[in-house]
This record gives C-alpha cells, structure tokens and sequence, in this order.
C-alpha cells in the first residue's frame, strides 16, 4: 500500500479519454497542487478502461486491492468520476476529506455521491462545480464551491494567423469538440454550407460523426477528434463559432482555449462560458441561428473588430488564471 502524509490528495478520473474535459480537469488539478511544500499529490485511475497513452504519459496508478496499490487517506478529490457500487473503498483507509468536482447535470450523480452508505462511513460531501451557470441548475445539497477549469494560457498562445487575412487566403471559421453527434446542433450544418458558399474556409475538428453530411461540400474540412493539438488547430482560425446540440456545455473548456488563442468566439448563449464572455467586448453570444448568421458577417468583414475582441478574450482568460486565483483555489484543497 501507498503510504503517504498527512497532507497527501488522491485524485481520482477514469482517465478514458485523451481528449476529455474532466480528464483535463484532473490533471490540471494535479498540476496546480504537485508543487505544493509538503504535499503528496497523486492520481488515481478509477476504472478499467483507462487510455492507455494517458497511463503513458501522466503518473497515473490504477487501484488494485490485490496488489495493495490503493490510496491511502488524506484528502480524496474525485472530478468526474465517483466511488459508489466499488468495491475498493471499502478497503482503503477512511479520508480526512472528500471533495467531489461536478461536471455534469446528472442528478444520479448527486444521489449517489450525497447520500453516503453506512457502513463507509466518510466525511461529507464537499462539491466543488466549474461555472455558476451549472450552480444556478443543478440541485447540489450544501454550500458548493464554484472553480472554473483550468487552462494553460502559456500553451495557447495568440493565433499565427493575421488579424487580416492573408492575401488570397479566405477566412477560416472553425470549431472543434468531442466527436459525437450530442455535441452538434443540426441547424449548424445548415450554416456550415453558407459560410463556404459565401467563399469561406470551414474547417471542423471532432465532427466525423456528421461528416456524410457534409461531404459534397470540399471547402468544410473536417478532422477526427484529437488528430491536431487543441493549440495547433485553433491557430488556423480566424472566428471560432461554437453551439452543442443536446449536450449542454456546464463549462465549455474549447471556448476558453480559443479565447485564449486570442480568437474572437461566437457561441449560443446556452453554456458555462457565457458567463465569462461580455457580448460585442471579449466575444459574442446568439440565441438563434439568425442572430449567428449576422454576427459572423460584422466579423468577417471587419478585421479590426475581430482583433480588438480576440485581445480582450485573451486577456478575459489571463485574468481567469491569474496567481492569485489559483492561489485561493489551491488553498481550497490544501485546507
């Protein structure tokens, strides 16, 4: 077994998806307490199917009852993931502290997570959630704590593209998530063929799922999730413009590294990131796909609001990580 001290964190994901918000998130959360003075920070990967280029590429232990490789007390923090209907829990030493962070909107979750068995005896829940407009939704008992997601602002650094558009090049408007169909409103592939008729690049990364769609179409390029790094494909891009369909975004962490990018977004009003973005200043929010159409053309055709909004999303996103506000965040944890 582990051992470690009194001011050890275990945080726990499964670790399933390279590509994964609360993954992300995990390791994010790994990164920003690792370098704390007298603290032990591991991660835990709580489910059999486990990426294995994750397992690779992080120190990411499985939990494993027979080989004794289990955590072993302090502070356990599960982000996406929880602990009933396992058995290991059971087995391991009781935590100080337990801290779920909550990604979603599935109330199962919160009853599983609120109400604690018996016989385990842990501490309460604490709930940790990534936007206010997730808060303001979800039915969470007790006070919840809200912490955006971390993003690296050093990696996703301006967009290599000109705020005006190279000569004979036309505008690239993009976007990019996980690629299942839940993730793509259908009124989008409607727009999608507007922009490229009207002479415009549309390039699509996670979106194979509605590639048949759209494949008459050869000015929509279309990528696999995760074929291109997250910094390296949203440089391309001159507007990011972002709508799910069923999926309801409680954070919208893309939105953020493209604003990061210092890109100008364009996003339906519906999601985490709309509380962060100050429509016509630091990026644009629509309800209707009528109010998108005119939003991309003032953009298109004006490069000096494209980058006087995309500075202020940079910036918007900087003051979101700012040393101070991860310090109080990391305090959070180290309580």
């Amino acid at each position: 077994m582990i051992t470690s001290g009194s001011r050890s964190i275990h945080i726990f994901n499964g670790f399933l998806n390279p590509h994964g918000g609360s993954e992300l998130e995990a390791l994010a959360l790994h990164a920003l307490l690792s370098d704390k003075a007298n603290t032990d920070t591991r991660l835990w990967a709580c489910s059999s199917r486990a990426s294995a280029a994750l397992l690779s590429q992080y120190p990411i232990q499985r939990i494993s009852p027979a080989r004794r490789r289990m955590p072993d007390g302090g502070t356990y923090v599960f982000v996406g993931a929880h602990w009933r209907n396992k058995l290991w829990p059971y087995l391991v030493k009781r935590p100080t502290r337990l801290i779920y962070v909550y990604n979603t909107f599935h109330p199962k979750v919160v009853a599983l997570t609120s109400q604690m068995p018996a016989l385990l005896a842990w501490p309460r829940t604490e709930y940790v959630v990534i936007s206010a407009f997730q808060k303001a939704l979800a039915d969470i008992p007790g006070e919840v704590v809200v912490h955006s997601s971390a993003i690296d602002t050093d990696r996703f650094t301006a967009s290599s593209r000109s705020q005006e558009c190279p000569p004979g090049k036309p505008l690239v408007i993009g976007r990019m998530s996980r690629d299942t169909p839940d993730k793509h409103a259908a009124e989008d592939q409607v727009l999608y063929r507007e922009l490229a008729a009207q002479g415009y690049a549309v390039q699509l990364q996670g979106a194979t799922c509605i590639a048949g769609n759209l494949a008459d179409v050869p000015s929509i390029r279309i990528y696999p999730e995760g074929m291109l790094a997250a910094e390296t494909f949203l440089r391309e891009l001159d507007i990011f413009y972002y709508r799910s369909g069923a999926h309801v975004e409680t954070f919208g962490r893309v939105v953020f590294e493209a604003m990061a990018c210092g890109l100008p977004v364009v996003c339906h009003a519906h999601g985490g990131y709309a509380d962060w973005i100050r429509h016509g200043e630091n990026g644009f929010l629509f309800r209707t796909t009528d109010e998108a159409r005119a939003i991309l053309a003032m953009l298109t055709s004006d490069a000096g609001l494209r980058k006087s909004v995309g500075e202020s999303a940079r910036a918007t996103v900087e003051a979101m990580h700012a040393p101070q506000v991860m310090q109080t965040r990391a305090a959070f944890y180290l309580r």
